[in-house]
């Protein structure tokens, strides 16, 4: 298994990428991925806290991200193509991203750095 982490230019287009992987209907007509991999849409993400008064009301506004965050943890057979090479899926490495330490968000307390593509 590897981690990734992505951000995308919106929601719908993060949400194309996923679809993309594959998907199935079953009998009562849920849609269910067909892929083994862990998606997790963390949205806009929080680069400043914003800050409060003591009732509770805002002062100043926390900044969000632009791109939609994404955290996969990857199953091997979804990333490794007929040479035995692993790789991000077609369309997703251009918004593959890096950072030092685990970010917002982590996988069942496994270690980004130790993990990532």
């Amino acid at each position: 298994m590897r981690i990734a982490k992505y951000e995308f230019d919106s929601r719908e287009q993060a949400q194309s990428k996923i679809d993309a992987l594959g998907t199935a209907t079953d009998e009562d007509g849920n849609e269910y991925p067909t892929h083994k991999s862990t998606i997790v849409q963390l949205g806009n993400i929080v680069l400043e806290q914003g800050e409060y008064d003591e009732e509770g009301e805002e002062v100043t506004a926390p900044v969000l991200s632009e791109g939609w965050h994404i955290d996969v943890c990857w199953n091997d057979a979804d990333i490794t193509n007929e040479e035995g090479e692993v790789d991000h899926p077609y369309g997703w490495k251009t918004y593959a991203i890096d950072i030092e330490g685990n970010g917002v968000h982590s996988f069942y307390g496994l270690n980004y750095d130790s993990h990532k593509m």
